[in-house]
């Protein structure tokens, strides 16, 4: 097993020529295009790539130029045949964890014990699914417990449905007072909630599994519903069960079970198989660091309560109208609508780096921004219409001779005669040794929000 280490918005010279070839059948390869469905081991978050809009599923894992690799957003490992290649955040640098990583998935995923092993063992890399499984759920019983009609098999004295005649004759010859028949009946009991019941009992036997599913409260009152629901749990019939849900759940209102349904499957099946020996199939866990960096800002403004809206492309929420009557809308990561655009503004979450190793398209200060990006900016300013936007991206510590609680403020700048400004919010990320310093992002986080608070209150 040969393991590649490197990090996110970066490049790395691959001296193997074996490695360079199996890393090509992942390489230069947009992830709608990977065909998920055939690489049934690689997990790529977030799970529904259609709701994120294009930027995740147009996104390559890596890019070949010559014999180096090119990394972008996508963070995680990922494995063909004996070449593993672990993309860890660039705010690790030489620490042997990714401690940033970790801290945002701990905030994105709600998860209180969580630590990535980075490590050649298939086996370390997956377990942590254990830890992800309480939020998938939680996602999935918030649509309430899945049913769907299943046939009973009853032999009794109250008839509710048709005499199975050969099954009467079988079991009731000499006559004794009761009929063969069956039924079709909505119920609780079926094999997605048994597929679910079955990985409870799983993560019971591990080590941390009384930890992991009694996190919290939620999560404690999701596990009871399930137990609850499924009466005819036998833990034999596990490989049984197994097979009856190799098919995806395709329900458009109990669409979260889909996920669910998949994370099951891997943390059951993934003792049994042996990842890597299925030639030229990828195997991993791949986080967009973009999305996971949106995420983890969505989850500072709910905790502090900034009633700032967040916007979702795909599904349609809290977008801006271009015209009357909701036509044409655009979707800001983040907004705040007041009465007057002196008082409204839009915030943007950029994980990719500005104003470092590119291009200078504007703004002083060492901050640069690439065209689309910016023209993307001026837009959401003039249809909200709004006089404030910022970029909120992470800056390691040494790209500023700021404090550790300083948040870099970008030269203002006037646009098209409006008085519009864009600032650059760069937020200094520490290198973290381990858990305990995590301490400081709590203080960071708070500088943040009193700036955005003070913007509110203007």
């Amino acid at each position: 097993m040969s393991q590649i280490i490197t990090t996110d918005n970066s490049n790395k010279k691959i001296d193997s020529e074996s490695d360079l070839q199996n890393l090509a059948k992942i390489a230069d390869i947009q992830i709608k295009d990977l065909k998920l469905d055939d690489n049934p081991n690689l997990l790529v978050f977030p799970r529904d790539l259609h709701q994120y809009g294009g930027e995740i599923s147009e996104s390559n894992i890596i890019n070949i130029q010559g014999d180096k690799i090119a990394t972008g957003n996508i963070m995680g490992f990922v494995g063909v045949n004996d070449t593993q290649l672990d993309i860890k955040s660039r705010f690790a640098k030489d620490c042997p964890q990714d401690y940033f990583l970790h801290y945002m998935l701990r905030k994105v995923f709600s998860i209180n014990l969580f630590d990535i092993k980075h490590t050649t063992r298939q086996e370390d890399i997956f377990d942590f699914l254990l830890y992800l499984f309480p939020h998938f759920l939680k996602k999935a019983l918030s649509q309430g417990l899945f049913k769907k009609y299943r046939r009973f098999e009853y032999n009794d004295a109250n008839i509710r449905g048709p005499i199975d005649v050969n099954r009467h004759i079988r079991e009731n010859i000499p006559f004794r007072g009761t009929v063969a028949y069956s039924t079709r009946e909505h119920s609780y009991d079926n094999e997605v909630t048994q597929l679910v019941r079955h990985t409870i009992e799983f993560i019971r036997t591990k080590e941390q599994g009384s930890a992991i599913l009694n996190n919290d409260l939620e999560t404690k009152t999701c596990v009871s519903q399930i137990v609850m629901a499924t009466q005819t749990y036998n833990v034999r019939d596990r490989n049984r069960v197994i097979s009856q849900n190799l098919r995806p759940v395709r329900h458009p209102y109990y669409s979260a079970y889909t996920a669910l349904q998949k994370i099951c499957l891997q943390i059951l099946r993934h003792e049994s198989i042996k990842y890597g020996q299925e030639r030229d199939k990828v195997y991993g866990v791949l986080f967009d660091g973009a999305w996971l960096w949106e995420e983890y800002l969505n989850t500072i403004f709910e905790e502090h309560r900034l009633s700032i809206t967040h916007a979702k492309n795909k599904t349609g929420e809290k977008g801006i109208a271009l015209y009357e009557g909701g036509k044409r809308c655009y979707y800001p990561d983040f907004y705040k609508r007041n009465k007057t655009a002196a008082t409204s503004f839009v915030l943007d979450a950029k994980y990719k780096r500005l104003g470092y190793n590119v291009p200078t398209d504007y703004l002083e200060n060492n901050i640069s921004i690439c065209r689309d990006d910016l023209f993307q900016m001026i837009t959401y300013m003039h249809v909200l219409p709004a006089n404030h936007c910022a970029l909120l991206y992470p800056i390691e510590r040494n790209e500023s001779n700021t404090n550790d609680k300083a948040v870099i403020e970008s030269n203002k700048r006037e646009l098209c005669g409006c008085g519009g400004d864009i600032l650059g919010y760069g937020i200094p990320i520490p290198i973290f040794d381990n858990f305990k310093e995590c301490a400081q992002m709590r203080e960071i986080e708070k500088d943040l929000v009193s700036k955005i608070s003070k913007w509110m209150n203007n």
